[in-house]
C-alpha cells in the first residue's frame, strides 16, 4: 500500500472488502454521526446543483446544461469521499465481505439501517437550514422556484420507473466509490468521483439520499404541491431498493465473481 501509482482492480476488491468489515466494527453512535455527515454533504452537492439548473436551460444546449448540473452535484460525493462519512449508496459495497463470509448479513444489514437513518437526519436537516438561510429567494425566487420544480418531478415518478433510475444511478455512485478505493492523493479521488456523478445526474437517475434533501425542501416551500411526508418516504422505497440492487448486485458482486470468489486448485 505504498507508492504513487493507484491500486490494481484485484487489489481494489480486497481493500473493499477490508473497508467492509472495518465499517461494521464501528459503534452505533459512530456509524450514526458520519451518516448525519453523509446526508448533509449530499444535500449540499444538491443544493449547488439546483443553484446551477437556474436558467441554464436558456444559455446552453440541454446536453451540456445537464452536465454543468451533474458536475455540480459531485460536490457531494467529494466531500463524503474525502472528509470521512458514511454513505447508504456506497456502503452498499459491503456486500463484497459479506459474499466472502468475512461479514454476516445481520452486521450488514444493521449497519445499512444506521447510516440510512442517519443519512435521512442530515439531508432533511439541511434542507431545514438552507429554507430558514433565505438562500431560496436567491435570483427573486427562482432559486425556489427551481428546487420546487424538482421535487414535483421526483414526487411525481412511478414505482418501476424510479426503481429502475435506482439501479442505474447507484452503478455510477459505487463505481464512483469503487474507483476512489484505487486512489492514492485527495487529487485522484476527486477525478475519479466526478464523471461518474456527472453521469448519473445528467440522465436523470435517482439518488435516495439526494431526494431526502429534494423533497424536504420541496414540501418545506409548498406541502400542498408535493404531498404528504409519509407517501413522499414511501415514494423513495424503490429507489432505495434500486440503489441497493445496482451498487450490490451489479457492482459489489459482479467484481467478488471477478476476484474473490472461491476457485478450484
Amino acid at each position: 500500500m505504498t507508492g504513487l501509482d493507484a491500486l490494481l482492480p484485484e487489489e481494489i476488491a480486497r481493500k473493499a472488502e477490508d473497508v467492509g468489515i472495518a465499517k461494521a466494527g464501528r459503534d452505533a453512535l459512530t456509524l450514526f454521526t458520519l451518516a448525519v455527515l453523509a446526508g448533509a454533504f449530499i444535500a449540499l452537492g444538491a443544493m449547488l446543483s439546483t443553484l446551477t439548473a437556474i436558467g441554464i436551460g436558456d444559455a446552453l444546449p440541454f446536453g451540456l446544461a445537464r452536465l454543468a448540473i451533474g458536475a455540480t452535484f459531485s460536490l457531494g460525493l467529494i466531500l463524503v469521499v474525502i472528509c470521512g462519512a458514511e454513505l447508504f449508496t456506497g456502503d452498499v459495497l459491503m456486500t463484497i465481505a459479506w459474499a466472502s463470509r468475512r461479514l454476516g448479513a445481520a452486521a450488514l444489514l444493521r449497519v445499512w439501517a444506521i447510516v440510512l437513518a442517519g443519512n435521512f437526519v442530515g439531508g432533511v436537516g439541511t434542507a431545514l437550514l438552507v429554507f430558514l438561510s433565505g438562500h431560496l429567494d436567491l435570483h427573486h425566487g427562482a432559486a425556489a422556484a427551481t428546487a420546487l420544480a424538482i421535487a414535483e418531478h421526483k414526487a411525481g415518478l412511478g414505482a418501476m420507473e424510479a426503481f429502475w433510475r435506482g439501479v442505474m444511478c447507484n452503478v455510477l455512485v459505487c463505481l464512483a466509490v469503487w474507483g476512489a478505493l484505487a486512489a492514492r492523493s485527495v487529487t485522484d479521488r476527486i477525478l475519479v468521483v466526478v464523471p461518474p456523478v456527472t453521469a448519473f445526474v445528467a440522465a436523470g437517475f435517482e439518488h435516495s439520499i439526494a431526494n431526502f434533501y429534494f423533497l424536504g425542501i420541496g414540501w418545506l416551500l409548498d406541502a400542498g404541491r408535493i404531498g404528504n411526508p409519509l407517501f413522499l418516504l414511501a415514494g423513495q422505497v424503490p429507489v432505495i431498493a434500486g440503489n441497493l440492487a445496482g451498487g450490490a448486485c451489479l457492482v459489489a458482486l459482479v467484481y467478488w465473481i471477478a476476484y474473490l470468489r472461491p476457485r478450484r486448485t
